[in-house]
């Protein structure tokens, strides 16, 4: 298992989503210090986040990275991201020390002064997550027995302070709202598509969870293109199943590609881009299918802008062109000329969303 003399520790040396590090503690008065964790089937990433109590700004001064442990189990995973979480606190013991403990959460030292005692813990994590009691009600494969974990408390037993957890699609929602592309809207629809496809809708600063927690999987709506092809949930006919980074590999077999074509995605980006044939077709079908599911939700959330995330987003021009004209396909007029454009918030969305979410 991953631990903590083995994360990869760093000082954030490009840019973050905001850059205004500086300005944090003057917005919204004293920055408070979040413990923030971004919990995945492949990595998980623990950081210090300064943010301002109104959220209007935030930075991340410190991050581990470790592998995920998914193959030895929850408790592995769990263990592992309390590792790392201690790790960026400098406190190995996880008795808490940087922390001040839960009696000191969101104290500034003095007014307008950032502090650097941590105040909460926000937990961005693969799953559908019971938000109310931060724990696990459904996760896929790539976990195996992450359902039924009990993170948020996990958390608020090692470091001694309230901890609240999210979705990781949820959380990158969040963190886009915030502080990328939604920054000035009301409302933002985030939609990512790689190896699966999934949404998170935000309203006024707050992710739309659901009942459930289950609400944004925009990857299991039903979509012509997608008809007769199994979905990776079992059912047939929804957009993952298709539209997907692994979707558009097997769709682009079944129209013809070689397999030097299908090597993998970059591979197949490249053949699109090189001339005609399967793999452009695979991702103007792709394309227009995502756009035809965008166009019908932007009928039902009037979202005011949309945000496109993803190792899918930008790999080929004729996957941009066929999404903006699935959009208009299916999209009323009163809704046509909502901006969907690329995401700004970068490859920290979730932990800042997951900072955001543990001072809501």
């Amino acid at each position: 298992m991953p631990s903590a003399e083995h994360a990869e520790r760093t000082e954030p040396t490009e840019p973050t989503a905001t850059d205004h590090g500086s300005d944090a503690a003057a917005a919204g008065g004293a920055a408070l210090t979040v413990l923030a964790l971004d919990i995945g089937g492949t990595k998980i990433t623990a950081a210090r986040v300064r943010i301002a109590p109104d959220r209007s700004r935030a930075e991340v001064l410190e991050e581990a990275t470790v592998p995920t442990p998914a193959r030895e189990g929850a408790r592995a995973v769990l263990e592992a991201a309390l590792d790392a979480a201690s790790h960026v606190t400098g406190d190995p013991s996880g008795s808490g020390s940087r922390a001040g403990g839960a009696s000191r959460t969101g104290v500034a030292s003095r007014a307008g002064v950032a502090d650097d005692r941590l105040s909460a813990v926000g937990i961005s994590t693969a799953g559908v997550v019971d938000v109310a009691r931060g724990e696990i009600t459904h996760a896929t494969s790539s976990l195996p027995g992450w359902p039924g974990t009990r993170v948020a408390a996990a958390f608020t037993e090692r470091f001694a302070l309230p901890a609240r957890a999210l979705n990781d699609v949820h959380a990158h929602g969040l963190g886009e709202a915030l502080f990328g592309t939604g920054r000035d809207a009301s409302s933002l629809l985030l939609v990512a598509v790689g190896t699966g496809i999934g949404g998170a809708q935000v309203v006024d600063g707050r992710p739309v969870v659901g009942v459930r927690g289950a609400a944004g999987h925009v990857g299991h709506v039903t979509v012509p293109e997608a008809a007769s092809v199994p979905c990776t949930c079992g059912r047939v006919g929804h957009l993952e199943g298709l539209a997907s980074g692994p979707g558009i590999l097997d769709l682009a077999r079944r129209l013809g590609a070689d397999a030097a074509q299908c090597a993998d995605g970059p591979a197949l980006a490249a053949a699109a881009r090189a001339a005609d044939g399967p793999a452009r077709e695979a991702y103007r079908l792709a394309g227009l299918a995502t756009g035809r599911v965008i166009g019908s939700l932007l009928n039902v959330l009037d979202a005011e802008t949309v945000a496109l995330a993803g190792g899918v987003v930008g790999a080929s021009k004729v996957w941009d062109d066929a999404l903006r004209q699935g959009v208009a396909r299916e999209a009323m007029d009163v809704v046509a000329a909502t901006p969907v454009v690329r995401a700004r918030a970068g490859s920290r969305a979730a932990l800042l969303g997951a900072a955001a979410w543990a001072i809501s």
